[in-house]
């Protein structure tokens, strides 16, 4: 958790001024689903970003 608030607050909350909370909680909301859950790469997914990594692991499943 700690280093994803670090990146949080480096890549999207420092670089900005809000008006209010809920420009916060939008904020927030999208660089959660917009950007960090889907193409970050992690450390943890050797560097890939998690859906590039689901898409790596779909290839060995067996359907």
């Amino acid at each position: 958790m700690e280093s994803f608030f670090k990146y949080a607050k480096q890549e999207e909350f420092f670089r900005r001024s809000f008006i209010n909370i809920s420009e916060v909680k939008m904020a927030a909301f999208e660089y959660i689903e917009g950007f960090y859950n889907s193409k970050k790469p992690h450390f943890a997914n050797l560097m890939l970003a998690p859906n590039e990594k689901e898409i790596q692991f779909s290839k060995y499943i067996l359907i």
